[in-house]
């Protein structure tokens, strides 16, 4: 297969999130997705079904159902079959559904913090109280669970935990040994996991996704796994995601519980999907090698000449967590750098416990961008 060149198109008035809201003098290295034209086999998937010219509502494809249980087979080793899954319009509806399902209100709900947004306001959605258990931040900047807290956090009403891994901030890939141990503290405590695994593809060398359902049968049993090809093949906008549960059960009860309410994806999302999982593994791997090249640029150019912030080179996603608590910025760092930098970075209060006095950057972008960014916030530093 011949491999694709990424091209950074320019969005500046397309009507995108990433780029429209702050202004057009903002560089913006906030919200995730990337500024990389999609694979060529999705955009002309596309526009074959637009020329088609109906746009009725879609079945849910066999042909979509069985590539992603290939894909998690030849990828994770995960054996799943095809009636495993249902498609939804997005992992965020997808854990919150699931969470609000599987809680009355009052009841518990755990989390890890820092966090993504969506799952640590997730509590306040269904109605029930949200127990953290924070990540341990290590000397080095990396991140570890204290398995002995996060189980002594545990309350008998506690019903589910939503994980996340490969894990939105922090660019943590949990080892299996961490997923066993989790595992195993949520079957004894009997805590559904509700894994959301968005960015499983985007693993950089050196690591591996496990999912957690991948354990055992038993684990699997008690599991609601989130993925999506949208993070992967930059096509969040199109709006498909997979949930994937063996307890056919319980996959069931999400299925009833989302008619009415989530609504199907659209014909153009489940075309999309189809062509990025069949067609579009030379284009991820030219994204891959961009994004880790990237990331090592943003570690060296933080090590050397941004020494006040730290920053833990990330084993995955194309998100950083930047530590500016050195700084001691009086209006946090998000406000300094929107204002002083003209970058908009992700405030890290928005993500929970531990986010404090941090920022997200994306890095998902051209390395001619990024390197403007982090020049911009050297500069903002030096004069402040």
């Amino acid at each position: 297969m011949k491999r694709e060149s990424l091209s950074t198109p320019v969005r500046l008035g397309t009507d995108s999130v990433k780029w429209g809201l702050f202004g057009d003098d903002v560089l913006p290295m906030w919200v995730a997705d990337t500024d990389f034209r999609s694979p060529t086999a999705v955009i002309e998937a596309l526009q074959e079904r637009v020329a088609h010219g109906v746009f009725g509502y879609p079945l849910h494809p066999a042909e979509l159902r069985e590539l992603v249980a290939a894909r998690m087979l030849e990828r994770y080793e995960w054996k799943i079959s095809p009636k495993d899954m249902i498609f939804i319009p997005g992992v965020v509806p997808g854990f919150n559904l699931t969470c609000q399902l599987l809680t009355k209100p009052g009841e518990s709900l755990l989390v890890q913090p820092p966090v993504y947004p969506p799952i640590f306001n997730a509590a306040e959605k269904a109605n029930v109280r949200n127990i953290r258990a924070e990540l341990v931040r290590q000397a080095d900047g990396s991140y570890t669970v204290d398995f002995d807290a996060l189980e002594a956090s545990i309350e008998s009403d506690t019903r589910c935990i939503i994980f996340c891994n490969p894990h939105n901030p922090v660019g943590k890939v949990y080892s299996r040994q961490e997923l066993e141990r989790l595992a195993d503290i949520c079957l004894r405590h009997k805590l559904t996991i509700i894994s959301d695994e968005i960015h499983s593809d985007l693993v950089f060398s050196g690591c591996r996704h496990i999912p957690i359902a991948s354990l055992s049968d038993e684990v699997a049993q008690s599991t609601v796994t989130l993925i999506a090809p949208s993070k992967t093949f930059n096509i969040a906008g199109l709006s498909c995601a997979v949930l994937i549960c063996t307890n056919h059960e319980l996959l069931k009860k999400i299925e009833t519980a989302s008619h009415g309410l989530l609504g199907d994806v659209n014909v153009l999302g489940l075309t999309a999907a189809i062509a990025a999982y069949r067609d579009g593994g030379s284009w991820l791997e030219q994204m891959m090698d961009v994004l880790e090249g990237n990331r090592d640029f943003l570690t060296d150019f933080v090590l050397k000449r941004l020494p006040e912030i730290k920053m833990h080179k990330p084993e995955a996603t194309y998100l950083a967590w930047l530590d500016c608590r050195e700084l001691d910025l009086e209006e946090g760092p998000h406000k300094f750098f929107l204002k002083k930098a003209k970058v908009a970075l992700n405030c890290g209060d928005d993500f929970g416990d531990g986010g404090q006095g941090f920022v997200r950057l994306n890095f998902g972008c051209s390395r001619e961008l990024l390197t403007e960014a982090l020049e911009r916030m050297e500069k903002a530093i030096r004069e402040r």
